[in-house]
C-alpha cells in the first residue's frame, strides 16, 4: 500500500516515488470514475443480457433491440428494490442474484479506488496522534455521487408511467450500497480500516469475524437445503417447463431469470431451518411444523417446496441445525483465534452468532415482497420472527461452540504444562 502500512517507509526513492506516485492520483476524479465504472459495470451487463435474451425469445422476429435494452436496464433496477408494474400488478421483490454481483462490484471498484487515493492524507503515525483524516470520506462521498448519476440517468431513460419505478427506494438503495460495500471497499483499500480496527478490542475483532463466518456457512447450508429439495422434486420443475411451451431460446432465458433468484430462495431455506417459515402467499404457510399453501404460478423453483399437509416426523429436527452450525463455525474459528479466558471465548460466541442474527435479519427483510396479484402480494419470511430465532440459534450455538473450545484450549495448555514439568 502506502506510508500506512506497518514496515513501509516515506523516505522511498526511485521505484519508491513511482509506486508512492500510484496512491496518490487525484482523489476527486479516481473515486468519481470509480463510481461511474462501479454502476456501469453491471448495468452493462444486464443490458446485454436484456439484448440476448429479447434475441433468443424470437431471434428478432418481434420487438427492437431497445425493448431488450430496456428490460436489461429494469431487472438492473429493480436490483436496487424498483419493483415494476407488469399490466398493472406491482412485483416488488428483489432478485438478490443481481444485487449481490451489484455488491461485490462495487466493492472491488471502491478498493482499487481506495488504494489509488491511499497516500492521501495523514499517515498512520499522524492519525494515531489524533490528526484527523477525511480521505476515506471524501472519496466515498465523491464516488457515490458518480454511482448515483448512473443510477439516475437509467431511472429517467427506462422508467414510465407503464412500468411505475420506484425512484425513492432506487435512490435509496443505491445509497445503501455504497454507504456499505463502497465505504468498506475504500476504507479497506486505502489501509485505513487496518488503522481503525487497531483501536477496537480483540474480542470485537473476533466477534466481528466470526460473525461474517457464521452468516456465509449458514447462508450455504440454506442453498445446499434448496438445492436438495429441488432435485429431489427436479421432475416437477422439468414439467412445468413443458407446460409453458418454451421453445430452446424461451427456455435459456427463463432460466437466466429463475438464477438471479435462487439467493433469495436460499433466505427462505434459511427461514424455514429457523422454524417461523415463510409465507407464498396470503394465509399460506411453510415451516417444519405445518405446510399449508394454496394454487401457486407455474413456476419452476416452487418444485422445492414440501408436500402440502401433514410433514415428516424428522422435519421438526432441522431446528437442530442452525444451532450445531453456529457452534461449529465458532469452535473452528476460536481454534484459529486460541484463547484461555472462560469470559472471553463465551464473550466472542454469543456477540458473533447475536450479530450474525442481526445480519441474517436484514438480509431476510429484503428477500421478499409481491410477486403477483391477490394473495400473491405476500410472499416471504417474516423477518421480526427470524430475527428473533436467529439471534436465539446463532447466540446459543455461539455461546456453547466458544465455551467448548475454551475447554478444549485449557485442557490442551494444561496438558503441555506438565509434559514440559516431567
Amino acid at each position: 500500500m502506502t506510508s500506512l502500512l506497518p514496515g513501509s517507509s516515506s523516505a522511498l526513492t526511485g521505484a519508491g516515488d513511482r509506486l508512492d506516485a500510484r496512491h496518490r492520483r487525484p482523489l476527486v476524479l479516481v473515486a468519481a470514475l470509480g463510481g461511474v465504472a462501479a454502476a456501469s459495470a453491471t448495468l452493462l451487463v444486464c443490458l446485454a443480457v436484456g439484448v440476448v435474451g429479447w434475441f433468443l425469445s424470437d431471434a428478432g422476429t418481434h420487438g427492437t433491440p431497445r425493448g431488450g435494452l430496456r428490460v436489461g436496464a429494469l431487472g438492473w433496477l429493480m436490483a436496487h428494490g424498483s419493483g415494476v408494474h407488469v399490466d398493472g400488478v406491482a412485483v416488488t421483490v428483489v432478485p438478490l442474484g443481481i444485487t449481490a454481483l451489484v455488491a461485490w462490484t462495487i466493492w472491488r471498484l471502491a478498493h482499487r479506488v481506495g488504494d489509488s487515493v491511499s497516500g492521501h492524507g495523514p499517515d498512520a503515525d499522524r492519525i494515531a496522534d489524533g490528526e484527523r483524516d477525511w480521505t476515506v470520506l471524501v472519496a466515498t462521498t465523491v464516488f457515490t455521487v458518480g454511482y448515483l448519476v448512473v443510477t439516475i440517468l437509467t431511472l429517467r431513460l427506462a422508467g414510465g408511467a407503464d412500468v411505475g419505478l420506484a425512484g425513492g427506494r432506487v435512490v435509496g438503495w443505491a445509497l445503501l450500497l455504497c454507504l456499505t460495500a463502497g465505504f468498506a471497499g475504500i476504507a479497506t483499500g486505502s489501509g485505513r480500516a487496518a488503522i481503525w480496527a487497531a483501536y477496537l478490542p480483540a474480542a470485537a475483532r473476533a466477534a466481528g469475524a466470526l460473525a461474517l463466518r457464521m452468516l456465509g456457512g449458514y447462508l450455504l447450508l440454506s442453498t445446499a437445503l434448496f438445492l436438495a429439495a429441488l432435485v429431489v422434486d427436479f421432475d416437477t420443475a422439468v414439467n412445468v417447463m413443458s407446460r409453458l411451451h418454451t421453445d430452446a431460446g424461451d427456455a435459456t432465458t427463463y432460466t437466466a431469470l429463475c438464477l438471479t433468484l435462487v439467493p433469495n430462495a436460499a433466505v427462505f431455506a434459511g427461514s424455514y431451518l429457523l422454524g417461523p417459515g415463510f409465507l407464498v402467499g396470503t394465509g399460506t404457510l411453510v415451516s417444519p411444523s405445518v405446510v399449508s399453501v394454496g394454487p401457486l404460478p407455474m413456476f419452476p423453483l416452487f418444485a422445492a417446496l414440501p408436500d402440502n399437509g401433514p410433514t415428516p416426523g424428522w422435519a421438526p429436527y432441522l431446528l437442530a441445525l442452525p444451532l450445531l452450525l453456529a457452534a461449529v463455525v465458532a469452535a473452528r474459528h476460536q481454534r484459529r483465534n486460541p484463547t484461555l479466558r472462560w469470559d472471553e471465548g463465551a464473550l466472542r460466541g454469543c456477540a458473533g452468532g447475536v450479530l450474525a442474527g442481526v445480519l441474517l435479519g436484514l438480509v431476510t427483510a429484503v428477500a421478499g415482497g409481491a410477486v403477483g396479484p391477490g394473495r400473491m402480494r405476500d410472499f416471504g419470511p417474516e423477518t421480526f420472527d427470524v430475527l428473533v430465532h436467529a439471534i436465539t440459534s446463532f447466540g446459543i450455538g455461539g455461546l456453547l461452540g466458544g465455551l467448548a473450545m475454551t475447554w478444549w484450549q485449557r485442557r490442551a495448555s494444561r496438558a503441555a504444562s506438565l509434559d514440559s514439568e516431567a
